[in-house]
């Protein structure tokens, strides 16, 4: 079974959470996530195109960032994003980096 590290919301430093929102795939991960309640890896990421080390690595990045959660549903991973949780150590944030992302 996979196991993935999720931070504590109070451990996770701003620059951190702004490096994760600032790359335009993980940007477009998290819009997504916010849209829907949960989804899978595949369905999380930005293209069709994205190398799966690639897409592992943004969805990586993202938990670092206290941004998502993946668990484990039999043989797929689902991700929801952490947004209360997030909205809690950093308000406002979200909601103006998603509202001001390029379309």
């Amino acid at each position: 079974m996979a196991r993935f590290t999720h931070p504590r919301l109070e451990d996770v430093p701003l620059d951190l959470a702004l490096h994760a929102l600032a790359d335009p795939n993980r940007l477009g991960m998290v819009a997504r996530l916010a849209a829907a309640e949960r989804l899978s890896c595949t369905d999380a990421a930005p293209c069709e195109s994205i190398p799966k080390s690639t897409l592992s690595n943004h969805l990586k990045l993202l938990r670092a960032a206290g941004l998502i959660e993946t668990t484990q549903a039999g043989r797929e991973m689902i991700n929801t994003l952490r947004r209360s949780e997030f909205e809690r150590r950093f308000p406002g944030l979200l909601d103006a980096v998603l509202a001001n992302r390029p379309a």
